[in-house]
């Protein structure tokens, strides 16, 4: 990247003068205690202080921000929320953080062509709850929905419970208004499902913030089903859970969301969140969601429930009622905050692998867990694969970080070892872009950089996030030797 002048040489105080002109004293933070708040996302484990945050409220401010980076060669970096787990919006040494958070606005809903206009500092279940009234709702649904932000969810390609039959952001997501590296505004993709040329909104989302910062995103919204069902069945064997799941899929039938709880998490989620209806004795539970017509519910209930039972369900539990329903996913959708309970910190990881090789990758994590000496809890979105191990450790003891690490690291190379990926929602961030070569050789690793230097020539935008790089990878990783566009170095 281009090399950056450091703290000592670069003179803040005309830089700071120009941000506020642009959105006011109140929109930048500049106090070191302050800037604390913006050191890290999700990823606590890595931790770097800004230079400075600007709030800004509109794209045209969003514009003059990137624009004044851009003059002075300063790094910038986007951060909604900050509920990311993989070190999207860490910060780097001397950098400006562009937060969205006041970006809060829903801009346009129109419900008679299924879409809404929001900006990126909205948060994601703030969708469906502005038109649940009128029938419809907002499909992608992370663990974190209440807290995570449009902007983030468009950054990672964010998925969620509902992933399995309704896709993940990037499938709800129509058009995107732009904000390029250098402060140029632009409308990728528009109102309609289909559009003619290149994709470019499919390109954006999941970019990590390394192609611009999205400040209007139209989204999808669809029509609530017309019966919603959520089964939980209980397994004495991972396997049999993973049986099922396959089961399930092979007889044609795509539930809404099916996700999958180790003992380790059932047990975790009752101690805290006491929902009554996980069996504590139970190896694991599957979580089935089914919607459509009544008809159809109806049928697939009892067929689901079937296979089930064929591959050694104890006990099947169904609900139909919302107030049931929201019980059922509750403990799930606590599992990470859980965890806390088990350990004083976890490390979490988001490989994706085939169905097929649930239970011989679940029996390889089982044995690296043993091997590191590490406990490790498993809840994941067993229907399309997406595996969320929670590595449980303590910070406090020297060492262990750079263990779990490891631990973590292996985890992922069996994930692409079987045919899966490096991650189904979190992203690649900081902390898997060292693993990118697993999966990816030289000159896919190089076309992607082709890609990013033609929308971000100069680097500044969300530098160091996604590529490996052989500074911090090391030859371990495999990194790439460094490329050169047009004078600009590029890892």
């Amino acid at each position: 990247m281009l090399a950056q002048k450091t703290q000592a040489e670069r003179d803040w105080k005309p830089i700071i003068k120009e941000f506020e002109r642009v959105v006011g004293k109140d929109g930048v933070v500049r106090r070191k205690e302050e800037l604390l708040t913006y050191e890290c996302d999700g990823l606590t484990s890595y931790r770097q202080r800004p230079a400075l945050v600007v709030l800004p409220r509109t794209t045209e401010q969003v514009s003059e921000a990137i624009k004044i980076c851009d003059r002075h060669n300063i790094p910038w970096l986007p951060r909604g929320a900050g509920t990311g787990l993989s070190g999207g919006a860490l910060p780097i040494e001397n950098c400006v953080l562009i937060v969205t958070s006041l970006m809060r606005k829903i801009l346009k809903v129109d419900l008679e062509n299924q879409r809404v206009v929001v900006q990126p500092g909205v948060i994601n279940n703030w969708v469906t709850q502005t038109v649940s009234g009128a029938g419809f709702y907002y499909a992608p649904d992370p663990s974190s929905q209440i807290i995570c932000s449009i902007g983030g969810n468009v950054a990672e390609n964010s998925g969620g419970v509902h992933c399995l039959k309704y896709g993940v952001t990037t499938n709800h997501v129509l058009g995107l208004k732009l904000v390029l590296p250098d402060g140029s505004i632009v409308d990728v993709g528009g109102e309609l499902t289909e559009m003619p040329g290149y994709d470019l909104t499919g390109l954006f989302v999941g970019s990590e913030g390394t192609l611009g910062l999205a400040t209007e995103i139209t989204l999808r919204i669809l029509k609530t089903p017309e019966a919603i069902c959520v089964l939980l069945a209980d397994f004495t064997s991972v396997e049999d859970a993973g049986a099922a799941v396959s089961a399930i899929t092979s007889a044609g039938i795509i539930p809404a969301g099916m996700e999958m709880m180790d003992n380790l998490s059932i047990n975790a989620v009752e101690d805290v969140v006491a929902t009554g209806c996980y069996p504590r004795d139970a190896t694991a539970i599957l979580l089935v969601e089914i919607d459509g017509l009544q008809v159809e519910v109806d049928k697939n209930k009892k067929r689901i429930s079937e296979l089930c039972k064929q591959n050694g369900a104890r006990n099947i539990t169904s609900a139909n009622d919302l107030e049931t329903r929201m019980k059922l996913w509750k403990g799930r959708k606590a599992a990470f905050a859980a965890a806390g309970h088990l350990s004083p910190d976890y490390y979490v990881q988001d490989g994706v692998i085939p169905r097929t090789q649930l239970p011989y990758v679940l029996k390889e994590i089982e044995r690296l867990s043993q091997k590191y000496g590490y406990r490790v809890a498993n809840v994941f979105h067993a229907g399309d694969g997406n595996l969320h191990p929670l590595v449980l450790y303590d910070n406090a003891i020297p060492g262990a970080l750079e263990q779990v690490e490891e631990l973590g690291g292996e985890i992922l190379k069996l994930c692409v070892k079987v045919g899966g990926s490096l991650t189904g929602e979190h992203g690649i961030g900081a902390d898997k872009k060292c693993y990118m070569s697993e999966m990816f050789n030289e000159i896919d690793l190089e076309t992607m950089q082709w890609v990013r230097s033609v929308f971000n020539p100069k680097g500044l935008a969300n530098p160091d996030k996604l590529f490996p790089t052989p500074r911090t990878c090391g030859e371990a990783a495999n990194a790439l030797q460094t490329q050169k566009f047009e004078g600009i170095e590029a890892f």
